[in-house]
């Protein structure tokens, strides 16, 4: 059930229609098992901005050497931010490092 959209590009109609479901956990396990394409027409989706939308965080415990966590301190500190909030910057940087591709020669 293909139709060519713009510039010769092939677009699929949904074939589906989504189910209801209970709760959150219920619906991401579907999602997780289910290709969204057989249920959304990603072709005419628009762009959402949700200024005020904060992500979900949760509390964890990390044990850290001493020295580890001064050091963190005194380089958050010298950048005028929470040294928690350094740490998920570092956390983060260091993420999106591993995620890409490595170079073979």
């Amino acid at each position: 059930m293909s139709e060519h959209g713009q510039r010769g590009k092939t677009t699929r109609q949904p074939e589906k229609v989504i189910p209801r479901f209970e709760t959150e956990d219920e619906e991401r396990e579907f999602w997780a098992t289910h290709d969204s394409t057989d249920y959304v027409d990603w072709t005419k989706a628009e762009a959402a901005v949700l200024p005020r939308l904060k992500p979900s965080t949760e509390t964890i415990s990390l044990r850290l050497p001493e020295s580890l966590l001064n050091e963190l301190k005194v380089l958050a500190n010298q950048r005028d931010v929470p040294y928690q909030s350094l740490l998920k910057i570092f956390l983060a940087e260091r993420l999106e490092t591993e995620r890409r591709p490595t170079k073979r020669s």
